[in-house]
């Protein structure tokens, strides 16, 4: 077979062992290179796409999502190339339920939540991987960019890619060390820039190379968000406040915003100082946006809830990096694990953290593990929002 640059030789074997290995195809070109680096490692690869819809029709059409028709055709294209089997397995009922009603659930709450990790914790490393498991597999293959290190004593750790401009262990922070055992991501050590993995595609023959990457949310088919939340939760007028309490607009859904939220206030009363205001808290119970400066958006701490460990939980209180959103930078933390809750302080003040976004740990390139946040503590107010 062809050398192609960045592919690992093989691919995250099991002590060099030839695995059965599911490979999760999306229908995008990431994960048809996951699929044939695996197939050219020796393993013996099945391909595998996800219906997520009991109607893909109402999900994101063209090349910008991961569960329609059109994706699913890609993928058997892709396989067939590769020289691999390939089935779809009907996953709807288990994702409408974990992920897009938990969702709504969130913001009803007036949290913001992440549903791709909740796809992966829920859907790709827990309902697919439990299916794969009972079918004989070892490993399930994906297209994320992250990197599986196994130690001498033969535990796992989760590791960030290669390139950090690509890194998606944040969305993966949520795996524990048994979904470890059975994870591979052939993408994980490329060195290489995404203009190179489609090259690669092209040169396998693989039809999607030029396919263009999903974005935003697979379930919201036309990229409105608080549209899509309307038409479930309905329509439920309340007033936009400043932090002295005095109403400065209305809104039609307290559940449409999010924390460190700029555009579409659409105040009717400017700021004293006619600089912009953000939100800064979202009440479900009374129905309120709370809105003010950006400097009331800084956070020293934070609380977090419902942790899940990459391994051992930290045993007392550590220092680390942490990453509170997809494509977010790091910053330096203190970190204790309380009974239950995780307790974070910064090192310098973080802008825009909003209950119900995961908090991710790293030790170096090491995921410690991930937390979904409950409490903040502002800088201003220096008292629980």
């Amino acid at each position: 077979m062809t050398d192609f640059p960045g592919a690992p030789d093989p691919n995250a074997p099991r002590d060099g062992r030839r695995l059965r290995v599911l490979a999760a195809m999306s229908g995008g070109v990431d994960s048809a290179v996951a699929a044939a680096r695996a197939a050219e490692a020796g393993h013996d690869v099945t391909g595998v796409h996800l219906a997520l819809s009991a109607n893909p029709q109402s999900f994101r059409t063209g090349a910008r999502g991961c569960c329609t028709i059109e994706d699913s055709r890609d993928a058997r294209r892709a396989a067939d190339v590769i020289g691999i089997p390939f089935y779809v397995w009907d996953l709807a009922e288990r994702f409408r339920e974990d992920v897009v009603e938990d969702f709504v659930a969130e913001y009803e709450a007036g949290r913001t939540p992440n549903p791709c990790l909740r796809c992966n914790e829920k859907i790709k490393f827990a309902a697919l991987l439990e299916k794969a498991l009972a079918l004989g597999f070892d490993a399930v293959c994906t297209g994320h960019y992250a990197t599986v290190v196994t130690r001498e004593d033969g535990t796992r750790e989760l590791h960030r890619a290669s390139d950090m401009a690509k890194d998606q262990s944040y969305v993966l922070g949520v795996l524990d060390e048994r979904q470890l055992a059975h994870a591979m991501f052939p993408l994980g050590d490329t060195l290489t820039t995404k203009d190179e993995i489609r090259a690669e595609a092209e040169a396998r023959g693989l039809a999607v190379a030029k396919k263009p990457d999903s974005h935003d949310i697979c379930f919201i088919a036309d990229g409105d968000t608080q549209g899509f939340l309307a038409a479930r939760l309905g329509k439920a007028e309340g007033e936009i406040v400043d932090e002295d309490g005095n109403a400065v607009g209305t809104h039609e859904g307290a559940y449409g915003f999010t924390i460190g939220q700029r555009k579409g206030l659409r105040l009717g009363v400017p700021a004293p100082d006619g600089k912009p205001r953000y939100v800064l808290d979202i009440s479900p119970v009374n129905n309120t946006v709370t809105v003010g400066p950006a400097a009331s958006l800084d956070v020293t701490a934070l609380t977090a809830i419902k942790p899940r460990w990459c391994g051992t939980p930290p045993a007392g209180p550590g220092t680390y990096t942490a990453q509170l959103r997809a494509h977010g930078g790091e910053t330096e933390v203190g970190a204790e694990l309380v009974g239950e809750e995780l307790r974070v302080s910064f090192t310098e003040a973080v802008r825009g953290v909003a209950p119900g976004q995961a908090i991710v740990l790293y030790d170096g390139t090491r995921v410690v593990g991930s937390a979904t946040i409950a409490t903040t503590q502002r800088a201003r107010t220096a008292s629980a929002q």
